[in-house]
């Protein structure tokens, strides 16, 4: 995975170490010696990552200047340009203050020298993955908005769930009291099971701690892989504590998908800082990709009825006649059209009108199969695809849905009235030639002739039109 990184180092011997333990590794290399230009070069270049090592202290002591790493790493978290850009801190301060105070500066990760090349270049695989995933988030909300498919409002944020999984319930409790005070959010304790119970929408965990050894060595990167891999967990925040001297687990667990690894006994100041800054994170993606869903939902749905528009079903539709074509099975085309429906906007006006057309697409998205698309193809006029579908088949279907339509008026809100409504309905069906002569332009227009004679002999009707002479 490439990626752009600036190494800012004092010295130059300590950016000559990094330089050379990263470039082997394909990222293209940024310098910087340190100084106040630092954060201005950062803003212009646009790096993917700042791994900062040994810097000078600041000359401010309130944190909002200076160039020591702590000073710089604030700064590049404050400012909207570069609060995204994930940041290392490397040091030689050994020290738990010293890992505490570049967490709480914002740092992504701490390491002290002299540190394991296998665990910083799996940190800077892990770090560049999640930023990777936030930029193209970022670029596909920005092209729907250039469209006018989503806009800038933002979801409530909410208060966390938490989940502890230690190797015995003792643990999980006592890792729990030493951060259920620190957080804003509702922290549980549970077992390796609960983990994996199948979570209802929206209860799942935000966040899990896994104790990297529960029953047995390393099962908890096991549990790990299985929490990535469901859906309703996988993209959770997830830090793994190690408490054994195993320094290849860090690498591994980094690498299967932890978010962090805290390494020693269980530290609730350190977790409570990770778990803030991951958890942030974590909820700012997930609104950028409701976001982006929600724009590709406008793209593709009508947004008076809920149904899949014209743009989807032109795409979809290929899709069916190729596999029609595949296997040689048949498949049917409806065109259904609101008869007189001008008249019932001239006569009760539009918002009675708009909820003709919605119970009408609830009418017919009620009785018709998983497997057939239902489409506002314009206007009054909805299109129905349905797959496996015979002549015989596809003409029970029609007269049921005219029938459907036809039977009951419809009860508005708007008026209190009752307004009756019949539908027309033009089908045609493809029988699977595997010539590929059957394509969307004839499908459509041979559906529209019998759709139109169904207008012309009187509404109400269903009319069928052969393929063939399309």
């Amino acid at each position: 995975m490439a990626g752009r990184i600036l190494i800012a180092d004092t010295t130059a011997a300590g950016r000559t170490v990094l330089k050379t333990k990263l470039a082997a590794a394909r990222y293209e290399i940024l310098q910087a010696d340190s100084g106040e230009d630092l954060f201005a070069r950062v803003v212009r270049d646009r790096p993917d990552m700042v791994i900062l090592g040994n810097q000078q202290p600041g000359a401010a002591g309130d944190g909002s200047s200076g160039t020591d790493a702590r000073s710089i790493c604030r700064r590049l978290k404050a400012h909207p340009g570069t609060h995204n850009i994930p940041v290392i801190v490397i040091d030689a301060d050994p020290s738990r203050s010293a890992r505490l105070d570049a967490l709480a500066a914002g740092a992504d990760d701490y390491l002290a020298k002299p540190y394991d090349e296998v665990t910083l270049l799996a940190l800077v695989r892990h770090l560049l993955r999640a930023h990777v995933t936030h930029e193209e988030l970022s670029r596909r909300l920005g092209a729907a908005e250039d469209l006018g498919l989503s806009d800038r409002t933002h979801g409530r944020p909410r208060r966390p769930r938490i989940a502890l999984i230690g190797p015995d319930p003792q643990t999980g409790l006592a890792w729990r009291a030493g951060l259920v005070h620190r957080l804003q959010g509702q922290v549980l304790v549970i077992d390796r099971n609960g983990a994996l119970d199948r979570w209802a929408p929206g209860d799942a965990p935000d966040a899990f701690i896994i104790g990297a050894n529960l029953s047995h060595p390393r099962d908890g990167l096991m549990l790990l892989s299985e929490l990535r891999s469901r859906p309703a967990t996988r993209n959770a925040v997830i830090i793994v504590q190690e408490t054994e001297d195993d320094p290849a687990l860090v690498p591994s667990a980094l690498d299967i998908g932890a978010d962090a690894v805290t390494e020693g006994a269980f530290d609730a100041e350190e977790t409570a800082y990770r778990l803030d800054r991951l958890l942030a994170r974590k909820f700012e993606v997930d609104a950028l990709r409701d976001r982006v869903d929600a724009g590709l939902n406008l793209a593709v749905l009508d947004p008076l009825t809920g149904l899949y528009n014209r743009r989807y079903a032109e795409t979809y539709m290929r899709r069916v006649i190729a596999q029609a074509h595949e296997v040689g099975q048949p498949f049917a085309l409806m065109l259904l059209d609101l008869d007189r429906f001008k008249s019932v906007n001239d006569t009760y006006g539009h918002n009675v009108g708009d909820e003709v057309l919605i119970e009408t697409a609830r009418r017919l998205q009620a009785n018709v199969r998983e497997v057939d698309l239902l489409v506002r193809h314009g206007g009054e006029e909805f299109l129905i695809a349905m797959p496996a579908t015979d002549f015989d088949a596809a003409s029970r279907a029609a007269e049921r849905l005219r029938q459907v339509i036809g039977d009951t008026p419809v009860r508005t809100s708007t008026r209190g009235t009752d307004v009756p409504i019949t539908v027309s309905i033009g089908v045609t069906v493809c029988t699977g030639a595997p010539d590929g002569t059957h394509t969307l332009p004839g499908l459509i227009a041979a559906a529209d002739r019998a759709l139109y004679m169904s207008k012309n002999d009187g509404r109400n009707l269903v009319s069928f039109a052969d393929i063939a002479a399309a």
